[in-house]
């Protein structure tokens, strides 16, 4: 807990035993309240490995709901814990536990309702060992998707993402995809909600047991950011309107 606010990381697992372990040990446990893993029906033992290294709250899927549907359970059960704060953290150690500390003060502090752990800032990206296309095609949909909202990122696809209680009650994160374009919709909605999105360069590693999407995930995942930003800028516009705006000004 960091000045009386409740901290919650929740973990959106699959096929993550090989990485789990050594991303939990370098969570901050003096300042996180709760951590929360859910597993997404993974054909590995990372229920068995959760249960093994004290993860208190472990839901595991019956059957496999994607990415965005993982999220969905994370989230949920994190506002009905209590969180003031929620961090997503992948538990394939891809992106570092160390940064939780930061993040959550720049959050408690009230300098942004959400922070983006950003791997494109600085020069992590392709030292960590991102393939040069995801790494090109990270920054042409980031550049198309500032000019579609009117903001500044340095990137839209980072997994590593904490909101106040505020945000997650006020966007309808449950209308949004179960695949991983859910990401981007929910960056969407939050701007088109107009809450401040803050940064922090994020150093990353990628390696056999790191999770990642293949090419043709990759543009399939392409496509449904397109797809988003377009309608972002059409609602804008008065020129349509989608379900995932529902309710926000």
């Amino acid at each position: 807990m960091l000045k009386n606010k409740k901290i919650v990381v929740v973990m959106p697992a699959y096929n993550a035993a090989l990485t789990l372990k050594k991303t939990y040990s370098e969570i901050p446990m003096d300042i996180v309240d709760e951590v929360i893993l859910v597993d997404d029906k993974s054909s590995d033992e990372t229920v068995e490995t959760a249960r093994a290294i004290g993860i208190h709250h472990v839901i595991s899927h019956e059957v496999n709901k994607g990415y965005g549907g993982n999220q969905k359970t994370c989230y949920q059960n994190a506002l009905e814990l209590g969180a003031d704060v929620v961090i997503m953290l992948h538990p394939d150690y891809q992106y570092t536990p160390k940064l939780i500390e930061s993040i959550s003060y720049m959050i408690v502090n009230g300098l942004y309702p959400v922070v983006l752990g950003s791997r494109i800032l600085g020069n992590g990206a392709l030292k960590g060992g991102m393939p040069r296309y995801k790494y090109f095609f990270n920054r042409g949909l980031t550049w198309f998707q500032n000019v579609m909202t009117g903001q500044k990122l340095s990137e839209y696809h980072t997994g590593y993402r904490a909101f106040t209680r505020e945000v997650l009650e006020k966007i309808p994160f449950m209308q949004n995809s179960d695949d991983f374009v859910f990401d981007n919709q929910m960056l969407a909605q939050i701007i088109y909600a107009d809450f401040d999105i803050g940064e922090i360069t994020c150093p990353t590693k990628y390696f056999p047991e790191a999770s990642s999407i293949n090419f043709r995930r990759s543009c399939r995942y392409g496509w449904g950011v397109l797809r988003t930003s377009l309608q972002f800028r059409l609602q804008k516009w008065h020129l349509a309107k989608f379900r995932i705006f529902n309710g926000l000004r």
